[in-house]
């Protein structure tokens, strides 16, 4: 017997190395964001964020996506959320920006998980609906190819009118530059049998969505707010001139160009930011 321990030894070995990994169960109350794995969530603590005041040049948006998002973290009811448009004007940055303003006001009743609209959102959904506390799910830049027609039916599902539908507790924010999130073509329009159908199929998702904001290039004035908002709060000097310069050779105007300008401004200077 004992000449077949080694052997013994290497099979239990073997075997444990092909068992599933145990997956700590998460701690839904004890962070600002998480990021979902698929399988698990990792927690982000600090939640890194702008503070609101210092997004600019989109100030309706602001103010409708903050509120949504203060009335889910106080329990009350709250729209899911589409940020459709332009790239580089915040989307992102201020769903990250009200997620935060609304912990600072509902102390440890809300939380930000980012996610990819799988099949394992069904997973996360069932974890969720089990928590004391509020939470919004980020899909950040989403899109659909126009064959990929399975996502964007379970993505409908669980914004709302199926039987895994999103819980009471929890609200999805999607952020995506068409706001159909399908793609589309001309070719639909030709449809030699009934030219709405495949329109609106596609549009049916965007419906989905209680809150749809749509997101457009800045203007040059927006573009020298959004810097000069930085750069006070940074103590930041700049040139008008040479911000627009910095606009045209990348050719565009946006807010992740303006804040590029102030993280050179920050390094020219010999700062962090």
């Amino acid at each position: 017997m004992s000449d077949d321990a080694p052997l013994l030894e290497r099979i239990v070995a073997a075997l444990e190395r092909l068992a599933p990994a145990v997956v700590a169960a998460t701690d839904w109350l004890a962070h600002p964001a998480y990021v979902w794995t698929g399988a698990s969530a990792r927690p982000v603590d600090p939640l890194e964020a702008p503070a609101l005041a210092l997004i600019k040049g989109v100030d309706a948006q602001k103010v409708a996506v903050a509120e949504n998002v203060l009335r889910l973290a106080s329990g009350a009811a709250a729209h899911d959320m589409l940020l459709w448009g332009s790239r580089g004007m915040g989307k992102s940055a201020l769903v990250r920006a009200a997620v935060r303003n609304a912990q600072d006001a509902h102390r440890g009743r809300i939380a930000l998980i980012q996610a990819a609209p799988d099949e394992s959102l069904a997973t996360l959904l069932i974890e969720l609906r089990m928590a004391d506390r509020h939470f919004l799910i980020l899909l950040d830049d989403l899109g659909f190819d126009a064959g990929d027609t399975g996502a964007a039916r379970r993505l409908r599902s669980w914004l709302e009118g199926g039987v895994e539908a999103r819980p009471a507790n929890v609200r999805l924010a999607v952020t995506s530059n068409r706001r159909a999130i399908v793609e589309r073509h001309m070719a639909e329009q030709d449809d030699p049998i009934n030219p709405r159908d495949a329109v609106d199929d596609r549009l049916a998702l965007a419906d989905r969505f209680g809150l749809s904001l749509g997101f457009h290039a800045c203007s040059q004035d927006d573009y020298l707010a959004i810097i000069a908002g930085y750069a006070a709060h940074y103590g930041l000097a700049f040139a008008e001139e040479d911000a627009l310069t910095w606009s045209k050779q990348r050719g565009s105007r946006s807010g992740r160009v303006a804040w590029q300008y102030v993280n050179e401004l920050a390094g020219r200077a010999g700062r962090s930011l």
